[in-house]
């Protein structure tokens, strides 16, 4: 077997061919990175002003369920989900005891005593084995990656296709919410979640009714303006809402304090979480380290792992660049010494070989077109 024919393939496999998808490896799996005949920048840019729809079918689900769930799901997140309502979301941060990120998730809480954690592809595996190593209850979580499709609708018209298409409770409600919806005579979890920046949905189906969800979503889009949008766009737009991407912004070495995500970090919380306290010790010590959003100011395009020198010495490194298609402009996430993770630095970035000037801005760097009702 080649490393070619072991990668997996989403339900959407199929229809990402037909639709002229080039096809590319990602996290151990066969993924569009955009499509023949459309390409990145328009992808991106129907996305911002009209509708995209993304397979994110290898993303992992992590069901975690019975007796006791709540307390073990609020001890193994960061965030607070005891404040949860059946329906309500939440980012959080998985840890290590060191205050490492093992991964960044979602978690939706389906019951009482049910949730849906969703992990990224790269590491569902060892998000759950790492979360049955931690749990008190090991035998409340479940892999359940296989038993879920997932596509999400985002962009200005993300509420009028869905409303054609699956209609129910979840449109019009503000964001990180999540409702069962109905297609084709099949449950559908609605979420009003995702990681555009934009208003829209996350659709958690059944493998076997993906393909024919997707093509009703474009179907019925068409006068909305609706394309796929593969990697490369998904890319460019969480990067111009300044979202980390595990791998890159966060890994097992980085904490979400260093990230810019401290906000989904609740040490206080009753019970407190696994890697709470090594957390608490960090901040109360002070950062070495921050994520900031730069501004190219010379020409050039800052990509991971440019060095980032200030008055001609290395002080950090880009953890994500591109060329913004909204911004029309240069920008990148990078790490820098907290002494200079303020507004308005000056840095430079070695782009192979030449610094290329460049400035400390807050993200988001654009505006998104279209934001989830408040």
């Amino acid at each position: 077997m080649t490393a070619e024919t072991a990668l997996r393939r989403t339900p959407l496999f199929d229809a990402h061919v037909r639709l002229g998808g080039q096809m590319v490896e990602f996290a151990g799996w066969h993924m569009p990175v955009q499509y023949q005949g459309r390409g990145l920048v328009a992808e991106h840019e129907a996305t911002r002003t009209a509708v995209g729809l993304f397979d994110v079918s290898h993303m992992g689900e992590i069901l975690i369920e019975g007796p006791g769930a709540a307390v073990e799901v609020n001890r193994l997140v960061s965030n607070d989900t005891s404040k949860l309502a059946e329906g309500d979301a939440c980012y959080a941060l998985l840890c290590h005891d060191d205050g490492g990120t093992v991964d960044d998730l979602y978690v939706y809480r389906l019951g009482a005593e049910r949730f849906l954690v969703v992990v990224n592809a790269s590491n569902a595996d060892k998000d759950f084995a790492y979360m049955q190593k931690m749990a008190r209850k090991p035998s409340l979580v479940h892999n359940r990656s296989d038993d879920f499709a997932q596509i999400a609708v985002q962009g200005p018209h993300a509420t009028k296709l869905l409303q054609r298409v699956a209609p129910g409770e979840a449109i019009g409600l503000p964001r990180n919410k999540i409702r069962v919806h109905t297609f084709a005579g099949r449950d559908v979890l609605v979420a009003t979640t995702g990681y555009t920046g934009e208003a829209g949905f996350e659709l958690y189906c059944a493998p076997q009714s993906a393909e024919a969800l997707w093509f009703a979503l474009l179907d019925a889009g068409q006068d909305l303006g609706v394309s796929p949008v593969g990697l490369g766009a998904r890319d460019t737009l969480r990067l111009e809402m300044g979202y980390p991407l595990y791998g890159h912004e966060l890994d097992d070495q980085t904490s979400g304090y260093e990230a810019r995500v401290g906000w989904a970090i609740k040490p206080k919380k009753e019970g407190g979480f696994v890697g709470g306290e090594a957390l608490v010790r960090q901040q109360s010590d002070g950062l070495m380290r921050k994520l900031v959003g730069l501004e190219l100011v010379d020409r050039g395009v800052a990509r991971a792992d440019y060095a980032v020198l200030h008055e001609g010495k290395l002080v950090g490194s880009v953890t994500s660049g591109t060329h913004s298609p909204t911004a029309k402009k240069p920008i990148a996430l990078a790490w820098v010494p907290t002494g200079l993770a303020v507004n308005g630095t000056e840095v430079h970035v070695d782009v192979r070989g030449q610094p290329k000037r460049a400035v400390v801005v807050p993200f988001p760097f654009v505006t998104p077109g279209s934001l989830f009702p408040v």
